[in-house]
Formats: C-alpha cells, structure tokens, sequence
C-alpha cells in the first residue's frame, strides 16, 4: 500500500490547522461514542476502536502543538493554544469516563497477541491513572486539575519563549570572539553593540568573550527570562500537580510521575542524583580546582566559579592544555555541511536514503526530506534548524504524524536554534543528539498500535539513542566526510584527537551539573518550597559546585520543568544506558553493519511495543550495567 504523506497547506495556515485539528477532534469523540453504543464487539475490536480515536486525537495534538511553538505568525500559535487545550479537554474526558472504562476492563485478554495485550493494558493503566476509579466528586476535580495544567503549562513556555533580552556593550567588549561574530554584529547609533540571549548569541559570547563584566550580564539576562511572571505559574503548577498525585493515592508528583517510568518510584530518583553525585565527586572536584586556578591568573582574589565562567575557562584550558581553540574549530563545520554530512552519516548507518522534496512549509528556512529504506519511503522529516521571533527556543523532536502501519507515514520535526553560518562543534554534536529523536520516531513508526508508535518507551529511556548517536560527531574519519574549511581541506585527525581529549576535561562538573538540574526538577515537585529561587540556588551550588549569579531565577526559564516535570534526571539515566549500548560497537569501524542493523531492528524500530529495559537486553544480550558509564566518568 502506498501512503502519502500529510498535505500542509500553501496559505491560510490557520483555517487549515482549525480544520485539522476539528475533523480529528470529532472524529475521535465519534469513535469513542461507538465504543459504548452497547454493540457487541470482541476484545480487539474495542482496541481497534480505541486505537482509531487515539490516533484522531494524536493527530490533532501533534499538529496544534508543533505550530504553537514554531509558526511565524503570533494568530496562528494562539489558535494552536487555544486547540491543545480542546484536545486535552477531550483526552482528559475520555480518560474519566467510568462506562468507557467498564467497555475495556471487561473485554478478555486471551488470545491476544503480545502487542495486543500490551496495549490493552496501557489503556487500563492510563484509566487508573486518571482517576476513571473514584468518585464524581474526585474525578471532577481531576478534570480541572488537568485543563488548568494545560494552560499553566502554555503560560510558562511562553513566557520563556518570548522573553529574548540583551545587552548593549561596547565594540571592544567583542574581544575574543570570532571574526564571523562580530561582523554579524554591526555598531549601532549609540556606539553599542547588542547581543541577545538567544543561543547563536549566548553560547559564543559565553566562551569567547573577554569581558568579564559583559559575560556576567549576558549571563544574569539568561538566568532572568521568565521572571517575574513565571514564578507564580511555577507555583500552581506544582501545587496543582501534586493535588494530582495524593488524590490518586501517591505520596507526591514524583513517585505519579516515575511510577510508569524505568526507575519506578519518586525515592530512587533521589537515591540515583546521590549515587551519581558521588561517584562524579573527585572528578567535578578536580575540574572545578583546575578551572579557580586558571582563573586566578587573572584575578588572584578569586575563590570560585560562577555561571558565567565556567564555559569561558573551559575553552581557555582546551586552548592552552589541549591546544584546541573551539573558534578556529568552528571553521571546519560550516551549518550546510554538516546537514548534509548528518544526513549521510544517519543514511549510511540505518540503511536510509534521504530525498529533499519542494513542499508548503511553515517557513521558508524548513528543509523537507522523505525518507527511504530499500526503495520503499517510510516517513517525511522536517528540519527547522535556525532562531526566529517567537519560535521556540531550546532544541527537540516534534511529532507531526504517528507512524501507523499501512495507514499513516511517520513525521518528525526537529526545531533547533542554530547559526546560519559556522557552528560550534558542540551545537554539531546537539544537532546529531535531536537527530537521534527524529531516527526512533521514524524507524518505530510501523506499529498497529499509536500508542506504542515512535518515541514511545518509557520516558526516562527516550534520551538513551540520542545520547548515543552523539558519539558518531566525535569519530575522526567520520568527521572528515563532512568537516570541511572553505579552502576544502578536511578537518586534521590530529585535531580531532585532540578535541576528544578535551572534550574529557570538564565532564566530572558537567554531570554534577546536569545533577542539580535533575535535583531542582525533582525537589521543586517533591518539597514544593516557598521560595523557588532559594531551592534552585541551592541544589545548583550543592551539585554543580558552580555558584549562581546573584538576583537569577534559573527555575524561572528552566523549559524542562513542564514537558519532563520531576524527571529531569531522565537525561544521566539514559546516559547510563546509551553507555552500555555503546559499548556493543566496534569504535573503529562505527559503521559496521552487523551491529548498528542490530540495534536499529531490536532497538528503535519496535517503538513502545517493548519495555525499554527488554529492547535493550535484546540488543547488548543482557540487562543494561552502570559499568560502561563509571569506566567513562572514572577512566
């Protein structure tokens, strides 16, 4: 059977989003009125049935929550808003309806497949969680719990999406930046030169910048975003999360959210930031002497590091340890190189083909491809890797379409906030990280059921393949096929050997680092403190060693604080894993098909269909281990 994939329109992006997303709304409330019509029907019609309203509903949320955050029209992200908030409302009416739930809870199980009663399962699960099971009174007040969380949910992004600041320095306070910076950075009127905290600004000026003060300020902007106005959002979001919680009979947010996640319960996700704390503790510590005493060639008074520092000292000592200048490496990956290099990278080891097609777009900076396997196309993806007013500003996967077998083509978005020109090598191993999220939502979109489509593990494992995929940006011969100056001489072995040298230094503060996130977005949620910002500090300071800048709200932009709640520790938790896996392949010849088919078959291709934990063993042919990633930390 040949699909075609989804039409988007030329023009009129709003009548076509509200008439999308209406027909699929309608369609999935048909269906759903179908299921409790009284007809007689076999356990897997009913799934069937189910299966088809699902899919009406993630079709509507895919497309209105894609266009909310990455549409260039502020009309048509507001009516985005306005639609996720109607899907949610039907979502969550479903998931509260006791005779829908009496429909499925009295079907029979046997003589199901394994995906079947899978899935069946998960609906029983998710009714449970919903609170389908206690009385109208309770599920009444969940029904608000979760349509206001859906608001709050909005406001909070938004407010991080639209809050880009800057500052205005002198020419001078440019100094140590590249030639390329600076030239895409005229004088103004007033003699000044601004700089934003969007990311082509930040991350450069951050590392490069000579100016302490300039560093700070610019630094300070970036920990203010949202605030004032996020504060009191963050507050009922987390009160409201937890009413959640108790009235569905956990002790909090974080042991809801984690039971249905690999780790299970709310304590060992503090169980797990303390285990990896430690074991990153002489590692950090020695990171973070090296980066006071270089520090301290420039300011002798000094006792620490701040936030503003910290990327600056790090590529002082890459420069001068390691003999690698990020600046003079950023010539080597010129952004349409390395597209295409990523491209060929990712087509080379799945066994993909990657065919730009000319079709209507959001913008006209998206870049489209069909994806083909053996002849035969098994998805659309869409690259829309470059800031704008109003577009979303951190970097992920979106889903446009669920891979549904012989139904519906996969379509995966990747929304990024990438330079235009140069990019830093770290920005290329980001691109070749959300890459990974795009791959899994292709290769495991052919299942019968949507729910199990794509990206659809448990949550904590859905980092683990991105992660992974990070490491074929730092091979040497691979980085040769793309990396590339303008004069056309690849980028030297010798340097790139050097680069992975330096890339070891910091990672002890990295990860203690990545620690305080994961223990701000899980103590916030357990604790519910009054004072946000002074819980934030200081789980930063007590994990990443890093002192905050004074008069920042870091929570206040903190993105992840919405769509990963408590579960920020998800990222070291797939890391862990992408590890192990990792260690199945043969590091000098990455691409050897053996292996990296192996993977892709029993890894991402089977979607949610498995258990993480399964798909993994399948793959390494045994449980996963903490060994690789304690050998990687501590060599």
């Amino acid at each position: 059977m040949t699909l075609e994939p989804l039409a988007l329109p030329t023009s009129d992006w709003s009548d076509w989003l509200d008439g999308y997303a209406h027909g699929n709304l309608r369609a999935a409330t048909d269906t759903l009125l179908r299921i409790k019509d009284g007809t007689a029907r076999d356990t897997r019609a009913v799934l069937e049935l189910w299966n088809d309203a699902d899919i009406a509903l993630r079709a509507a949320d895919s497309a209105a929550g894609l266009l909310a955050e990455v549409h260039p029209d502020p009309a048509v992200r507001e009516l985005a808003e306005k639609l996720s908030q109607q899907v949610d409302r039907v979502r969550t009416d479903r998931d509260l309806d006791r005779e829908l739930y009496d429909v499925v809870a009295g079907t029979d199980p046997s003589g199901l497949d394994a995906a079947a009663h899978r899935m069946r399962e998960h609906v029983l699960r998710d009714f449970r969680r919903s609170g389908v099971d206690r009385d109208e009174p309770t599920r009444t007040r969940l029904r608000e719990i979760s349509e206001r969380l859906v608001v709050l949910d909005q406001e909070f992004g938004r407010a991080i999406r639209d809050d880009v600041r800057e500052i205005r320095v002198r020419p001078e306070q440019l100094d140590g930046l590249p030639a390329d910076f600076i030239a895409a950075h005229p004088v103004s009127d007033d003699g000044r030169v601004a700089v934003t905290t969007d990311y082509p600004d930040l991350h450069p000026f951050r590392s490069y910048a000579r100016d302490t003060d300039a560093r700070r300020e610019l630094t300070a902007e970036f920990d203010r975003r949202g605030w004032p106005v996020n504060d009191a959002v963050l507050h009922e979001m987390l009160d409201l999360r937890d009413e959640k919680a108790r009235l569905l009979g956990f002790d909090g947010w974080p042991d809801y959210d984690a039971a249905v996640k690999m780790i299970g319960s709310g304590r060992a996700i503090d169980e797990f930031i303390e285990r990896l704390s430690t074991a990153a503790e002489a590692a950090a510590r020695r990171d973070l002497a090296a980066l006071l005493a270089r520090r301290r060639e420039d300011d002798p008074a000094a006792t620490g590091i701040d936030r503003s520092e910290v990327a600056y000292y790090i590529e002082l000592i890459k420069r001068e340890q390691y003999d690698v200048d990020a600046r003079e490496v950023r010539r080597y990956f010129e952004f349409a190189r390395v597209r295409t290099g990523l491209l060929e990278v990712t087509g080379r080891l799945f066994g993909l083909e990657y065919r730009p097609v000319d079709v209507p777009r959001w913008h006209e900076e998206v870049a489209v491809y069909d994806v083909y396997a053996d002849g035969e196309r098994r998805g659309r993806i869409h690259l829309d890797l470059h800031p704008r007013a109003g577009k979303y500003k951190h970097a992920a996967q979106f889903d446009l379409v669920a891979g549904i077998t012989d139904r519906h083509l996969p379509e995966g978005v990747l929304v990024c906030n990438f330079s235009r020109g140069l990019m830093e090598h770290q920005h290329v191993v980001t691109l070749f990280h959300e890459f990974g999220h795009l791959i899994h939502h292709v290769l495991g979109g052919r299942q019968d059921w949507v729910r199990f489509s794509g990206v659809a593990t448990e949550w904590d494992f859905v980092e683990a393949p991105s992660q992974m995929l990070e490491e074929w940006a730092w091979d040497p011969s691979i980085l040769r096929t793309f990396a590339v100056d303008d004069k056309g001489a690849s980028i030297p072995a010798e340097l790139v050997e050097r680069m992975r040298a330096a890339k070891d230094f910091g990672k002890g503060l990295n990860i203690r680092t990545q620690l305080g996130y994961a223990a701000i977005s899980y103590l916030l949620h357990r604790d519910r403190p009054a004072d946000h910002t002074a819980a934030a500090l200081d789980a930063l300071h007590r994990h990443s060693l890093v002192t905050a800048l004074p008069d920042t709200h870091f929570q206040s932009s903190f993105g992840h604080l919405s769509g990963y709640t408590s579960g920020y520790y998800t990222y070291l938790w797939s890391l862990v894993i992408a590890k192990d896996m990792f260690s199945a392949f043969d590091t000098e010849d990455l691409f050897e098909p053996t292996v990296a088919h192996r993977y892709r078959d029993r890894v991402l291709a089977p979607g949610g269909s498995r258990g993480a934990a399964d798909l993994v063993a399948d793959f390494l042919g045994r449980p996963f281990t903490f060994a690789a990633f304690e050998s990687w930390l501590n060599p």
